[in-house]
């Protein structure tokens, strides 16, 4: 199997959304960005599925070690070697990649945020820095087309955090803001127990609405210049937020349930974004 090849089984086998943006890339964007994808995805994993924490700060400290290694010229892993071709081309700094990194580490370290400032600034970190990258791979020509993928890149992360409350309690992790949760009258323990308590929706409401003002933050600093190019970017903006309008008529039953998406329609929200671009309720999403 080539590295190539590995990428691409890594980023088809997630099941995530961020599969379908590629589809419609040239090679050479899209074996960067599938590379890119699979170099979070495996960072990611080792989070979510290491079970001592010192063994996962010891693969992360691998991990770190590899970018090095990576920017020196010599990858040894699969996914080092194919995002290798594509570091200078396209951007991809060592910085960014141990900014990644750094926020998977906070996983390690932090389970609950106080304030939405904290949780923005880890949502920068395991989001905003790939927006960045990621722009940059589909061809971003402006400053503002990067504070257009931070503000993408903190919105998705926004709705992933929405979609994934039950799922993330389950690990022990709370990412609604503490502040947030008291001013509700909703406690940690309720949602570790996946309690719907009265102030748990009215909660989840004002999650979702900072979700909704990252996606119009996003489109408002999109140059129209960079429009075309960061389609792929679009396309995620109109799986999410499809996703999260979904996660709406559901009343925002997630503690006990993961609301997805079917890849159909993953697929036909690509299609259109990608030939008659943005749906025009993502460019007002209601304030």
């Amino acid at each position: 199997m080539t590295p190539d090849e590995y990428c691409q089984q890594k980023a088809a086998a997630s099941g995530s959304s961020f599969y379908y943006s590629f589809l419609f890339l040239p090679p050479p964007r899209r074996r960067a960005i599938t590379a890119l994808y699979a170099y979070c995805r495996e960072v990611d994993d080792v989070v979510d599925e290491v079970s001592d924490p010192a063994v996962a700060q010891a693969k992360l400290a691998w991990w770190a070690g590899e970018v090095q290694e990576l920017c020196a010229g010599n990858p040894q892993h699969p996914v080092s070697r194919a995002l290798q071709p594509h570091l200078a081309d396209y951007g991809i700094t060592r910085e960014r990649l141990l900014q990644v990194i750094e926020g998977m580490r906070m996983d390690l370290s932090q389970s609950r945020y106080l304030d939405q400032r904290s949780l923005a600034h880890y949502c920068h970190l395991v989001a905003g820095v790939v927006g960045e990258m990621a722009a940059g791979i589909f061809g971003a020509t402006q400053e503002r087309t990067l504070e257009y993928a931070r503000q993408l890149g903190l919105a998705l992360q926004l709705t992933n955090i929405v979609r994934d409350v039950g799922e993330d309690a389950r690990r022990g992790r709370v990412y609604l803001p503490i502040e947030d949760l008291q001013q509700h009258d909703v406690k940690v323990a309720d949602i570790l127990a996946s309690r719907y308590v009265p102030g748990f929706v009215p909660l989840m409401r004002i999650q979702a609405e900072r979700a909704r003002a990252a996606y119009r933050a996003a489109l408002a600093a999109l140059p129209d210049t960079d429009r075309r190019s960061q389609r792929p970017g679009l396309i995620m903006a109109a799986i999410y937020l499809s996703l999260l309008e979904e996660i709406e008529r559901a009343d925002f039953q997630v503690l006990h349930q993961r609301i997805a998406l079917t890849p159909l329609r993953k697929l036909a929200i690509a299609w259109r974004t990608w030939t008659f671009g943005p749906p025009a309720r993502l460019a007002r999403v209601p304030a």
